[in-house]
C-alpha cells in the first residue's frame, strides 16, 4: 500500500525524525501533538486547559491536511505529566468532539518535549 506524507504549515513543523501524519489507503496516522504555536514553535501561555486546546487545534490542522477533520477520529492516545488533569481533557474533548467518541487511552508519563504538560496522537479513518 502507497503511503502518502502529509504536512501543513498550519500545525507546528516536525522537530524530529517523523511526519505530521501518514496516510495509508483511507487511515491517517497522526504523530503526536503537544501544545506549540505553529508560527512561534513555542509553547502557547496558559494553564492546562489552554495547552490541550492547542493540541486540538494543531490535531485539527494536521487532519484538514488529510483531508478529514478531528470528527474522524478513531483513535487519540492522550499522554499526560499529572494525571490530575484528566478531567480537564475530558472538558476540552467536549468542545471538539460529539458523540460517537473516539476510543482513548491516557497515559502518565514522567516528561514530554519542550516542557509540555500534554501530548496527543491520533489515528483516522476517512471516507
Amino acid at each position: 500500500m502507497k503511503k502518502e506524507i502529509i504536512a501543513t504549515d498550519k500545525a507546528p513543523q516536525a522537530i524530529g525524525t517523523y511526519s505530521q501524519a501518514v496516510k495509508c489507503g483511507n487511515t491517517v496516522y497522526m504523530s503526536g501533538q503537544i501544545p506549540l504555536i505553529p508560527e512561534t514553535m513555542e509553547l502557547v501561555d496558559g494553564g492546562i486547559a489552554a495547552q490541550i486546546r492547542r493540541v486540538f487545534d494543531n490535531l485539527q490542522a494536521v487532519a484538514n491536511a488529510a483531508g478529514g477533520g478531528l470528527q474522524d477520529t478513531a483513535k487519540l492516545n492522550v499522554f499526560l505529566v499529572d494525571l490530575a488533569h484528566f478531567p480537564v481533557v475530558n472538558e476540552v474533548m467536549a468542545e471538539y468532539f460529539t458523540q460517537p467518541y473516539p476510543a482513548r487511552a491516557a497515559v502518565g508519563v514522567a516528561a514530554l518535549p519542550k516542557g509540555a504538560q500534554v501530548e496527543v496522537d491520533a489515528v483516522l479513518e476517512l471516507g
